[in-house]
């Protein structure tokens, strides 16, 4: 399901973490396992199907989000006590 912002244009969300301000407590991965994990390092990275964005990870790591973990993600962004999870629409 697409959200059509105007006709025949889709819009996609997608999202990116800022590893510097990441307190690494795992609520994303807790509200959207299938968009964030946490890894060894201890920092959240957004995952792009089975692709981890960690190299060079920040806003060059940016995932696509499925439409229906939008609403997820969204809370994911909200609950998260270090503001690191950033939302782009396209």
């Amino acid at each position: 399901m697409w959200t059509e912002t105007y006709v025949g244009e889709l819009q996609l969300m997608k999202v990116w973490i800022d590893q510097d301000l990441c307190t690494g407590d795992g609520l994303c991965e807790e509200i959207a396992p299938a968009v964030f994990t946490l890894l060894d390092d201890g920092l959240a990275y957004v995952k792009d199907g089975a692709d981890v964005k960690n190299e060079p990870g920040g806003s060059a790591g940016l995932a696509s989000v499925p439409a229906d973990l939008e609403d997820a993600v969204v809370e994911a962004s909200e609950e998260c006590p270090g503001e690191c999870i950033f939302i782009e629409q396209s």
